[in-house]
């Protein structure tokens, strides 16, 4: 079932009567997802979930990838991140979630919200939200696992926040020299300048990166953008 605007908005919908109504959010949710055509938000969540790009995204995904997700705030950059690694299971890998933009609980309930039960994860989910994350605290994690690892950081911008952080350039190297050398697949979700918001263009491009710090994107072999519903891949040249 075709959903009348993208999940973002009905999540932004659900917000708004929530206040205006007085009423928790989840029965705001649920509310939303009846007009929809679903018994409740978590079976709207579960069919949105199977009709996301994110089965598409990842089968074109391969050992040695650096991936790079570009949205502006609210688009669905970071529930896409994790749609990922709920289903890395699929193609015999396990999902890591990096995080400095959430705490354990938010991403856990986003997980829910997309109709993922984690408990119902063949793989176990691994997700990391230390204020220590950086390039070498992820490769220092990954470097146990038995298992081929596929890698959400979120964000890119927030790495080299600490001034005892290597440049962000150095840590994305890094991060790609690992991934080529232990097989894993590395998706680093991004930010968009806002200016890109002023732009006519339909959807952000490279070029739309917010970048505070100097990184060499050609780093990543893949990119996706994302914006009001629209999805791009596209192969770096």
């Amino acid at each position: 079932m075709r959903l009348s605007s993208p999940i973002y908005k009905l999540k932004r919908q659900a917000k708004l009567l929530a206040r205006e109504n007085g009423i928790r959010l989840h029965e705001a949710l649920n509310q939303i997802a009846t007009k929809e055509g679903f018994k409740d938000w978590s079976h709207l969540a579960s069919n949105y979930s199977k009709a996301t790009p994110a089965k598409e995204i990842l089968s074109q995904m391969s050992s040695g990838d650096m991936v790079l997700i570009g949205a502006r705030p609210g688009h669905g950059k970071t529930l896409l991140g994790l749609e990922l690694t709920a289903l890395a299971e699929k193609i015999n890998r396990t999902g890591y979630v990096f995080t400095l933009d959430f705490n354990e609980t938010d991403v856990w309930d986003r997980f829910e919200k997309l109709g993922f039960d984690p408990k119902g994860f063949d793989r176990s989910v691994i997700v990391d939200t230390s204020d220590n994350i950086c390039a070498a605290h992820i490769i220092e994690c990954l470097s146990s696992t038995p298992n081929d690892a596929l890698v959400v950081v979120d964000y890119l911008q927030l790495l080299d926040q600490r001034r005892s952080n290597p440049p962000l350039d150095e840590q994305v190297r890094a991060l790609k020299k690992f991934a080529t050398k232990h097989r894993a697949i590395v998706v680093m979700i991004s930010q968009i300048d806002r200016a890109f918001e002023l732009s006519p263009s339909g959807l952000p491009s490279v070029d739309d990166i917010r970048l505070p710090n100097p990184v060499d994107l050609s780093l990543f072999n893949k990119r996706c953008f994302l914006h009001d519903g629209e999805v791009q891949i596209e192969m770096a040249a």
